[in-house]
């Protein structure tokens, strides 16, 4: 959610152009469980609650019935709490909020997971190298930090196991002490852990480890390669996630809306308490009241923008930093092992890790500016190449470089500290404005307690009266529950793959890269997509070499609230993140399907294309890049 100047009023044909609603997000004849007048009256008991989100059979609210009950929150009704941002953390406390009982709106200027939340480093991480810190430091403050990380990222997983594994990491060692020194602090890592262990850690030959990894160098500076050690830390599809969570709220009976964005607060005047906000529908440019008891502000690196809403001179706390990764084809690091070097020669981390069947790397930590589409710089992309080049024994080509990003870490400050020396990457919970409380900072692994943190917060804030304590840490998201590892054998085995090919309508397999695909991507609710994909004749792949399908865009168009070609591309599926060239391939067929779900004209066809390739642009391809002679200039 940022807040952006209020654009000209909309003329009758450009409100057309921005026309989305059908009606066709309801289908199979499946009607949701519940109206817009029970919404928020809060489940009894946390079975009730599982019961609503795993049901195979939930539809997720039409986003016209959730803009209506937004609508229909007034002065005289309001909601417990208006979450502002629907990146993890916002739709973290959605969920969180609304499980309690609570009656919750959420609204998110772009796409939920739209800025920072879709572009994250892809780990679930358990706070390794906070322990380092601890035990050299003597720190129990980064003690604590390894032991929380370490819990929500057990929670992560189990939440969300369609979406989330364990990663084995490789870390190469160039000489005994590093031998040493990495092993034993592992085991202390493992020691630590516990029950939250994902797996022990263990050290490997060199024999061995080029066995695991065959493009690992054998020789490093000079030196000869003495052996690895092999920790495991947590993947996920991030976007994904989010979705989601932004989903599962909303089956819980939250009212989330994507591009909506905040354009002022209300106030009370007696008492100048921030009670709900002016709203913008960015797709139909209508404006309308949300009054709420406490406004939660989760907007990420764009809290500070929310927070001058409420007082125009009020103190920052955000400090961002810029986290560039890129992606290379598969043959750079094998399926099921990642390489992470904790320290390179200026000491910086860098890490290769196989994510959606390529190769994802990274990153950098720079100073940034605050932007909506950060794009990363040619010398952050040659620091990655040149940085996991001397630890490959193959040539690392920029011309390999599939898709490249940038992403702003929301590094906070707490606005009542006394110095600037408060910069962490721990969370800050703070109400320097009366009913508006502000969440920020922390990282990917640790939404679920920052938003229960946040909730906690708002109900003090609000004298809030919830039906039950935070649930959370026991309930799965939508997709999760009843989903395992052979799932997709169900859909390879009944579901056929219709296509479109010449005129005519084919059966193709439903092969095990597809069902597989699907499964992981959707959990329990993958046989929906594939119902589509068999009986709408969708079954199409939308891009050579991914097992994307057509029925994806319908599907998304209907259950996750996909407004936008960029919604697809970039965050229903990864297909920009993976392989830009491939994206902007498969956008007019996209574009076409969506069109057909939301009855968009010609002119905003004509306009999906031109912003989705202008999106595409600010992720540099080797085709985006310039080169001279073969070197890149």
């Amino acid at each position: 959610m940022r807040p952006t100047p209020s654009p000209a009023p909309l003329s009758p044909k450009r409100k057309s152009l921005f026309s989305s609603t059908n009606g066709k997000h309801i289908s199979n004849g499946i009607q949701p469980s519940y109206s817009a007048s029970d919404r928020g009256s809060g489940p009894a008991s946390i079975a009730a609650v599982r019961q609503r989100i795993s049901d195979r059979n939930a539809v997720v609210p039409p986003r016209a019935v959730q803009e209506s009950a937004l609508i229909a929150a007034t002065a005289e009704n309001p909601l417990d709490i208006l979450v502002v941002g629907g990146g993890a953390t916002g739709s973290g406390v959605a969920f969180d909020a609304v499980t309690r009982g609570l009656r919750v709106g959420l609204v998110e200027r772009e796409d939920f997971s739209s800025g920072t939340s879709s572009r994250s480093t892809k780990l679930i991480h358990g706070g390794v190298r906070y322990l380092e810190k601890a035990v050299f430091n003597l720190d129990y403050g980064q003690l604590k930090l390894v032991f929380h990380a370490l819990e929500e990222r057990k929670q992560v997983i189990e939440n969300a196991p369609h979406l989330c594994h364990a990663l084995p990491c490789m870390t190469p060692c160039f000489d005994w002490f590093e031998v040493v020194y990495y092993w034993m602090g592992l085991k202390m890592y493992d020691l630590v852990a516990g029950l939250r262990l994902l797996h022990v850690s263990r050290y490997y030959s060199a024999q061995e480890s080029v066995e695991l990894f065959p493009t690992l160098a054998r020789k490093g500076n000079n030196k000869s390669l003495k052996g690895t050690v092999v920790y495991y830390d947590g993947q996920m599809n991030d976007a994904r996630l989010n979705v989601g969570l932004a989903c599962s709220a909303a089956v819980a009976g939250a009212a989330v809306l994507n591009h909506a964005e905040v354009v002022s607060f209300l106030k009370d005047e007696a008492s100048n308490r921030t009670i709900g906000a002016r709203i913008r529908d960015n797709l139909s440019g209508k404006e309308f009241d949300t009054y709420a008891k406490v406004v939660v502000n989760a907007a990420g690196p764009f809290c500070d923008s929310v927070r001058k809403l409420a007082d125009k001179d009020v103190k920052p706390m955000i400090c961002p930093s810029s986290g560039v990764h890129i992606v290379l084809p598969d043959y750079y690091s094998p399926e099921g092992m990642g390489l992470i070097v904790p320290k390179t020669k200026d000491g910086r981390v860098v890490f290769m890790l196989p994510w959606l069947g390529r190769t994802i790397a990274g990153t950098t930590d720079s100073n940034t500016p605050i932007t909506l589409l950060p794009e990363p710089h040619e010398d952050e992309i040659q620091f990655i190449l040149d940085a996991i080049c001397d630890y490959l024994n193959v040539k690392v080509r920029r011309t390999d470089v599939l898709s490249a990003w940038s992403g702003i870490r929301p590094l906070a400050t707490d606005p009542s500290a006394k110095n600037t020396e408060s910069i962490s990457r721990d969370h800050v919970v703070c109400e320097d404005y009366p009913g508006l409380v502000t969440i920020t900072g922390g990282k990917w692994t640790t939404y679920r307690g920052m938003a229960e943190d946040a909730v906690n917060a708002a109900i003090k804030s609000g004298k809030l009266t919830p039906q039950n304590g935070c649930l959370t840490s026991k309930l799965q998201i939508v997709g999760g529950d009843g989903w395992d590892p052979a799932s997709f054998t169900v859909i390879a085995q009944q579901y056929t793959r219709m296509k479109k090919s010449h005129g005519k309508v084919v059966p193709g397999v439903m092969d095990t890269a597809a069902a597989k695909h699907l499964s992981h991507a959707y959990g329990t609710w993958a046989e929906r997509v594939a119902a589509i994909a068999q009986n709408e004749n969708l079954g199409k792949r939308l891009a050579h070499g991914y097992p994307i399908l057509e029925a994806e865009v319908a599907y998304c168009a209907r259950n996750e609230y996909c407004e936008s070609a960029i919604d697809f591309i970039a965050r229903r599926s990864r297909l920009a993140f993976l392989d830009t060239d491939a994206a902007s391939r498969a956008l007019p067929r996209v574009i076409e399907i969506l069109a057909s779900e939301h009855n968009w004209d010609d002119l905003r066809q004509t306009y999906e294309l031109k912003k989705a390739k202008e999106f595409l642009e600010t992720f540099k391809s080797s085709r985006n890049a310039q080169f001279h002679d073969g070197k890149h200039v």
